[in-house]
């Protein structure tokens, strides 16, 4: 394992964090955690030096954190830092910080959380906590040793951004960030801002929610094919965040133990500039070429769900997606009819916009439905 710098402390972070948002789970239901093998996995990482476990409030329908308490029971509490976040959206008075906190303490089975986040800032939710005096409450949790050091995850645009890291003492952040958004929400211009002010910064979604370690139409496979590596899809991923100096902690959300393990071989392989001149016009091509095919930014976050209409938003976005990177072809419209009940389908979206509140993507789901229904599920 490599280990990076994690801003201002003297402790150094691996460069591959734990990311238990997308844990194995059980018959297609993302509360129900496959608990034996998540714990086998999160294990098997920390034994191969991964140190930075990261969770969240809401992950698994609440689940998560439940889990990684019991996968860092027998001693593994002590081998890393664990990190998860304040549910922002459900802070509606001061006294919902201790409520929530206290809360997230038992499921996780710990006195202490070393690295606590403000989960998904946004324009809606920053002004909100901000004024409810979230800052002076997580000083006098650090004060009583309940909390290591405070910071936030991201969702929304730069200009925000800049304004949040000016406004606390904070000593890390986490954003989306991988080759193909580039310049989406704070992008590298929020990723060096930040670490010029001396915080560390958390990567997230450096594979796009799973959609860079996909089978690449044949176009995107041929171009790969002439770099000087023989990396799969995700690790070309991995290894372009890593390549860049400002990131401390690259997350990835591994959902089998083949994941962990290839993960683990990719950090370390990992450094700082280690990439070519050669390697990111490569990148760049292939940036350029799947930019061409489509992509809707979904990463399966499933902060969207349920929908009031019973549409499976994340599924039917994945299956699009899938349509793409399969150069159009049909037999993804036959997958689509066959794994999607009829009732799941995009045309049953009413456009009541319900989804496009929760999005941290803020993506144009409505119309993006629409265009699903019209490509997938049309006879044409």
């Amino acid at each position: 394992m490599r280990y990076r710098s994690f801003g201002r402390l003297e402790w150094k972070a691996s460069a591959l964090g734990f990311g238990a948002m997308r844990l194995p789970i059980i018959d297609g239901n993302a509360a129900r955690i496959n608990e034996p093998l998540a714990i086998e996995m999160i294990r098997y990482a920390i034994d191969h030096g991964v140190n930075y476990v990261d969770t969240a409030y809401g992950y698994h329908g609440g689940n998560s954190e439940i889990v990684v308490g019991k996968a860092l029971g027998d001693g593994y509490r002590d081998k890393v830092h664990l990190a998860t976040k304040m549910p922002c959206h459900l802070v509606n008075t001061a006294a919902d910080f201790d409520r929530l906190f206290d809360e997230q303490l038992g499921k996780l089975q710990t006195d202490k959380i070393d690295f606590y986040l403000l989960h998904g800032l946004r324009k809606e939710r920053w002004p909100k906590v901000r004024d409810l005096g979230v800052l002076k409450w997580a000083e006098k949790k650090i004060e009583e040793g309940e909390i290591g050091y405070i910071g936030f995850s991201f969702h929304d645009e730069l200009s925000l951004f800049k304004e949040i890291v000016d406004a606390g003492d904070w000593t890390f952040c986490q954003i989306h960030y991988n080759y193909i958004d580039r310049e989406y929400q704070a992008g590298v211009q929020g990723l060096r801002y930040a670490s010029k002010r001396g915080l560390a910064v958390v990567i997230m979604e450096p594979i796009a929610g799973g959609r860079l370690a996909m089978d690449p139409p044949e176009g995107i496979r041929e171009l790969w094919k002439t770099g000087r590596h023989s990396w799969k899809p995700a690790e070309w991923a991995l290894q372009w965040v890593w390549n860049q100096p400002e990131v401390s902690v690259v997350l990835s959300g591994m959902s089998n133990m083949q994941q962990v393990v290839d993960n683990v071989k990719a950090a370390g392989r990992s450094g700082v500039s280690s990439l070519s001149p050669e390697d990111l016009r490569l990148y760049d091509m292939v940036a350029k070429k799947y930019r061409e095919q489509g992509f809707v930014g979904c990463t399966a976050c499933r902060y969207c769900m349920p929908c009031p209409n019973g549409v499976a938003i994340p599924e039917v976005f994945a299956l699009y997606n899938d349509y793409y990177m399969r150069d159009r072809d049909d037999s993804v419209k036959k997958k689509y009819r066959d794994q999607l009940k009829h009732e799941q389908w995009a045309k049953n979206c009413t456009r009541c916009g319900t989804c496009e509140e929760l999005c941290p993507q803020h993506l144009p789901i409505r119309n993006l439905l629409r265009e699903v229904s019209r490509t997938l599920e049309s006879d044409r």
